[in-house]
């Protein structure tokens, strides 16, 4: 058993059941883990660092709701936590602007966001796309462009092994692989 001030060797599963538990300790350091990813992704999308901002904290508010149905199938929730991210942009992109249902949900207002905020956002958004983007670089050029195609540019499978001559099995045989590498290279970061 875990000693409960240990809380930041506890798994991503472990937090989130805690989080579900109404635990502020566990959503803390489950926040400060996955910060820089989620506003990176957010950033990647929007190119702007107050929209991003405003994305992440609708994320996270999210994560607050969703915790109780988390079903860790990773040993990461990071994948859980960018559907999230991406349901949140989707969501704000038909509406126009920032979804902020699970905010209001939880009477959480929108905080003001000052220059040195941005700066701190587009460095926490450079600092973990540096680090993913030096390790896509040196996967092998297969893995590293059917990753790319397919995480970067979302694109489909059957696209991406179309034009690159390949069947979809191929494709998603390199993309998991690849991905399995940057996991392991983010994870001793």
């Amino acid at each position: 058993m875990i000693a409960l001030r240990d809380r930041g060797q506890w798994s991503d599963a472990q937090l989130l059941a805690a989080v579900a538990a109404c635990d502020e300790r566990a959503f803390g350091v489950f926040y400060r883990r996955h910060l820089a990813l989620v506003v990176g992704w957010c950033m990647r999308r929007t190119r702007d660092p107050e929209l991003a901002a405003d994305l992440a904290a609708e994320v996270f508010a999210a994560v607050l709701i969703a915790a109780p149905r988390y079903e860790p199938t990773h040993v990461s929730a990071a994948g859980w936590l960018l559907g999230i991210a991406r349901n949140v942009l989707g969501h704000s992109v038909r509406r126009g602007q920032v979804d902020a249902r699970a905010r209001q949900r939880l009477g959480a207002e929108r905080i003001a966001i000052e220059d040195h905020d941005l700066t701190l956002i587009t460095q926490l958004a450079d600092e973990r796309a540096g680090d993913a983007g030096r390790l896509l670089g040196e996967l092998p050029d297969d893995e590293r462009v059917a990753v790319a195609a397919r995480v970067i540019d979302e694109r489909e499978y059957r696209e991406i092994a179309s034009s690159l001559g390949c069947s979809e099995m191929v494709v998603r045989k390199r993309v998991s692989r690849g991905l399995a590498k940057l996991r392991a290279g983010l994870a001793t970061r």
